[in-house]
């Protein structure tokens, strides 16, 4: 049976930014600069961490935002209320994302609400950690792929028919898809098939005009780490193996969302930018 050595049991992840100590820093750090102006975009787990700050990042910059989440429902009316608070209008949709049809639902009330789509930013992810690969069971791995790389493709699938010539696909893989990560063999795996997602479409989309990138995090302080998604006894190490010698804030890895989604990233597709503290990876 998979280990569960972590703040709180599995079955009570993602885990409320509400109740993290420290705090995340989500705060955009500088003026709006109109690069995502009356745009609309979707942002996967966007109730916390860095779905948090990239929606928090795009209102600033002038976009709609549509938060989608899996249960955390505190947090995302926080987020809601940060989009609002710079001007823009949010919509919140809690759902499960490795629900095809959730997916397709989704997407159909973003667009009746907001009347268009031009950015989709797959964030969310699960992850667990397990000692030995025979502790990962059958219900695990196939959660974890469902999380993190089917809900890619589920939602991609339903936005599809409304990106026009312009729109740009964000996906998040991770630091672990390059580095490996010992004590995360499911989770890195996906991140690897995310890798190779994003650089598979961005072949099959860009003649349509529609961009795909990723950004590849490394430790980053958010929930999914001292909820769950780490052995509690590394949490105060957490991102002390960086050059940098810390974790990073949602708010230093939104930027690249940004990047990706705006026009300044016109020349770029298939591409992976790396906010991950200095570790220098294979890109």
């Amino acid at each position: 049976m998979a280990e569960t050595i972590d703040m709180v049991n599995e079955d009570q992840l993602p885990g409320h930014e509400s109740e993290l100590e420290p705090k995340p820093d989500w705060t955009p750090r500088y003026p709006g600069s109109g690069r995502l102006k009356d745009k609309v975009a979707i942002v996967t787990g966007a109730d916390s961490g860095i779905g948090r700050a990239i929606a928090a990042l795009f209102a600033r910059e002038g976009a709609d935002v549509a938060i989608l989440y899996l249960c955390e429902h505190d947090d995302a009316q926080k987020t809601k209320a940060i989009v609002e608070g710079e001007g823009r209008r949010a919509i919140a949709i809690p759902g499960d994302l490795g629900d095809k049809q959730f997916c397709e639902r989704a997407v159909q009330q973003v667009v009746d609400t907001f009347g268009r789509l031009d950015v989709l930013v797959n964030n969310a992810g699960e992850q667990h950690p397990d000692k030995d690969i025979r502790d990962i069971t059958d219900e695990q791995l196939r959660r974890t792929f469902q999380t993190n790389i089917f809900s890619m493709f589920y939602m991609v699938q339903a936005a599809r028919p409304h990106l026009r010539s312009g729109a740009a696909i964000v996906n998040c893989t991770s630091v672990t898809m390059y580095k490996g990560a010992e004590i995360l063999l499911d989770y890195s795996a996906t991140k690897g098939a995310i890798t190779a997602f994003t650089r598979s479409l961005s072949q099959n989309l860009i003649k349509d005009g529609i961009r795909v990138n990723a950004v590849a995090p490394g430790p980053i302080w958010t929930p999914l780490n001292p909820f769950g998604g780490q052995p509690k006894e590394k949490i105060p190490e957490f991102g002390k193996d960086t050059p940098m010698e810390r974790p990073g804030q949602p708010n230093e890895v939104a930027p690249a969302f940004l990047f990706l989604a705006c026009e300044d990233s016109s020349y770029m597709s298939g591409q992976v930018l790396h906010p991950n503290g200095g570790t220098i990876v294979n890109g």
